[in-house]
């Protein structure tokens, strides 16, 4: 190794004794020889070698053969491969087969996070947790990082948001792509040398102002991955589809023209997918058709529209804008369902008596043409006046859908009826009123017939006679709760007297988490209680492996109702076409891909939809620092714990620094910090008033201050300022676990 005359540091001797030893671990040396090979010069090396060649052998580590000569026992390094982990704060790890190991920044090589390693991993030493050091990256990560430019006399540099990098990347004058001072970026790193602290890079696209309203819903686009614009040659592709509807083409469809048909949508919603009719039949029954929009007419495989859409998977929605799967000449124009317009749509077709049994059933391709568009507030008076467009018509679709959703909550489906924030914005994308989205029975009017719809196209594939063999197909599935958050949530309903079933069939789990958010309505425990049950499922995905959806209790769903914004869907269309045409199964291997990515996009499409509506709520709350609000904690992890205001669903951090009157632990179990003086409790559910403290953009993090805690009278009700926390000093200072807290969002129809 490299001589060096600077005394080097406890950490990095272990490393290199450890690293040389283990190359010649057929041999045996003395200190003099292990510092000469590892390049200790320092004078003072000589003891420091000694002491830490006896705790190595003191610690299993490696051994001492014969007095003062020292070899690798063979046990204590071994290599592996692995995926690196890089963090801001410089915790740095690997993680191998679902175990971490912490990789100290002179060990990384620079490797960046998501690099596929080859380390070797130390044993560990009494007292300390085995560490890994990167040999070789074997797999760099394509990666981009978001910050602002930061231009000066002496250099040039990328000051990145990511919470995976600690470095500023310098930036050559030339490679700046006509950015300056203050703008916000993407850039790559190019070169990043060992013996430099700073990556070198350059910019790959000027996102615009830093705080601009655009430049910052595209840096958080840009952060998770997923595209802000459309490229150039996908776009004119679109413009050179043919719209027109051939009589040809209709001769092969079901005309459903003359059959009153409406769509109901969000009132800024431009992609209309779905639309439905409604008809009775001489026998007395109804007939409801649920029409969808035919892309795949449009969209052929393999086509570039198609590799786009497939590679984007999804619609990301953002508090202030939507960027489409699709072109907008597809999704907003062609595809759309709009009124007064002849549509080609794929179509469930149900005959339906009056109780909401569904008689009889049908799946093909259709053309409709709508005679109204209603955005969900219109329908919704509609239903409730009796007055209006078609209102006999939405009072008959409305009466099937209740009757529906309760043969559905009969069955066991899960019952999570939880409101949504949404934000009122200026021309320039600034927050000037918060509103709460509720789901009432035009909503939900929609939503049982785009399920029953995804259900029956599910059944008509996957049902199949006994002894036969399904074919292969698109499933949106739903995993059981996680057994231990289950039982977590059934001990503590039980402490406030609520019976939770752990086992069973899913009806009665279900029935009893069902019972729980209903009695809990209106109680103190109510927050804590409905917190913990959304938290206690698993998320829903896409995959050829159909194990039913849990949530729905549904043994067989799927998701066909939504083409013009999800993937999965088009699939869904194309494999219905198939299987009609009498087509033998689809690759079953290349569907799975497909659906792995198609969940993996939907995950970063949410998580982006989060960091929207965090930004906007700082925002939003930073022209209101100093004002007193009322919330519940709604999030405890080792940081501090989250508050929800009640007035507005704004979330903020209570920092455990801030809490001065004591020293608190994390009890990760409980869901709580519990001091260690005076006992005093900050628990998840808990309602609490705090103060607007800080509000910082590029963190996306509101701070708050505590003022009191309504759950525990006992606490003095004085407002805890920010301030040096106070440790008993009987006690020192415990380790802490990690908690993560998140939050999920209701899904849009169908």
């Amino acid at each position: 190794m490299t001589q060096t005359n600077r005394r080097l540091k406890k950490k990095e001797l272990q490393d290199r004794i450890l690293e040389f030893l283990q190359k010649q671990n057929k041999q045996s040396f003395n200190y003099k020889q292990i510092a000469f090979g590892i390049g200790a010069a320092h004078p003072a090396s000589r003891n420091d070698i000694i002491n830490l060649l006896d705790e190595l052998v003191a610690g299993d580590v490696i051994e001492e053969v014969e007095l003062g000569k020292y070899k690798a026992n063979g046990r204590s390094v071994t290599e592996s491969v692995g995926t690196f982990v890089r963090r801001s704060n410089g915790k740095n790890a690997v993680i191998i087969e679902d175990q971490q190991f912490n990789v100290a920044e002179r060990n990384s090589m620079h490797a960046l996070n998501g690099d596929k390693v080859r380390v070797m991993v130390s044993a560990a030493i009494r007292g300390n947790a085995p560490e890994a050091k990167v040999l070789e990256i074997i797999e760099a990560k394509d990666q981009t990082f978001i910050g602002t430019i930061k231009v000066d006399k002496n250099h040039i540099a990328l000051i990145p948001d990511s919470r995976f990098l600690a470095a500023d990347i310098i930036i050559p004058k030339g490679k700046l792509k006509g950015g300056k001072d203050g703008d916000k970026a993407v850039a790559r790193i190019t070169q990043w040398r060992d013996d430099e602290l700073n990556p070198r890079g350059e910019v790959v696209d000027i996102l615009g102002r830093k705080g601009e309203n655009t430049a910052e819903m595209h840096a958080i686009l840009a952060e998770y991955g997923l595209p802000y614009k459309y490229p150039v040659h996908v776009e004119k592709a679109a413009e050179n589809i043919d719209a027109g509807i051939t009589p040809e083409e209709v001769a092969k469809r079901e005309d459903f023209r003359k059959v009153t048909t409406f769509t109901i949508d969000p009132r800024d919603a431009k992609d209309f997918d779905d639309a439905l009719s409604i008809r009775q039949l001489a026998n007395g029954n109804w007939e409801v058709g649920v029409h969808i929009a035919d892309v795949t007419h449009y969209v052929r495989p393999n086509s570039v529209i198609d590799k786009e859409a497939k590679e984007r998977a999804t619609s990301v929605y953002l508090v202030d804008r939507t960027i489409p799967m699709l072109p907008e000449r597809l999704s907003n124009g062609i595809c759309s369902l709009r009124p007064n317009e002849e549509k080609l749509t794929f179509s469930a077709i149900f005959e339906m008596d009056a109780k909401g049994n569904v008689v009889n059933s049908r799946i093909g391709r259709t053309v409709i043409e709508s005679d109204r568009r209603f955005t969900y507030e219109e329908a919704q008076e509609i239903i409730e006046t009796g007055k209006g467009d078609y209102a006999r018509e939405l009072k008959v679709l409305n009466d099937l859908a209740k009757q529906l959703r309760q043969k559905r909550y009969d069955a066991g489906a899960l019952e999570f009826d939880r409101a949504e924030v949404r934000f009122e914005i200026d021309e320039n994308g600034k927050p000037i009123s918060v509103y709460f989205k509720e789901s009432k029975d035009a909503n939900k009017l929609i939503e049982e017939f785009m399920l029953l719809a995804n259900l029956t196209v599910a059944e008509s594939v996957g049902k199949v006679a006994k002894g036969k063999k399904a074919k292969s197909f698109v499933y949106r599935v739903h995993d059981k709760p996680d057994n231990e958050k289950l039982s977590n949530l059934s001990l503590i309903a039980s402490r406030f007297g609520y019976k939770v079933p752990t086992e069973g069939t899913v009806k009665s789990i279900n029935k009893g988490v069902n019972r729980l958010l209903s009695d809990v309505k209106g109680k103190g425990e109510e927050n804590m209680l409905s917190i913990l049950a959304i938290r206690s499922m698993a998320k829903a995905i896409y995959t050829t492996d159909n194990i039913g959806h849990y949530g729905l209790a549904m043994p067989y769903y799927t998701h066909f109702t939504s083409p013009i914004r999800r993937y999965p869907d088009m699939m869904v269309h194309r494999l219905l076409a198939k299987y009609a045409d009498g087509m033998r199964s689809a690759d079953v291997k290349k569907l799975e891909d497909e659906c792995k990515h198609s969940s993996e996009m939907e995950q970063l499409a949410a998580n982006a939809e989060r960091s929207s509506i965090r930004y906007k709520q700082v925002e939003f709350m930073k022209d209101r620092l100093g004002e007193i609000y009322d919330g519940v904690i709604s999030g405890v992890n080792e940081w501090g714990f989250y508050v929800e205001l009640s007035d507005n669903m704004c979330e903020g951090l209570v920092p455990i620094r801030d809490l001065t009157d004591d020293y608190y632990d994390l009890d990760e179990k409980n869901y709580c910090l519990i001091g260690r003086k005076h006992g005093n409790r900050y628990t998840l559910g808990d309602q609490v008033k705090v103060q607007v403290a800080r509000a910082d953009l590029d963190r996306k993090q509101l701070d708050f201050a505590l003022i009191s805690d309504s759950g525990n009278p006992n606490k003095p009700l004085e407002v805890r300022k920010p301030g040096k926390r106070h440790e008993p000093s009987s006690k020192k200072k415990g380790a802490r676990k990690s908690g993560n807290k998140g939050k999920g969002n209701a899904g849009r129809k169908g």
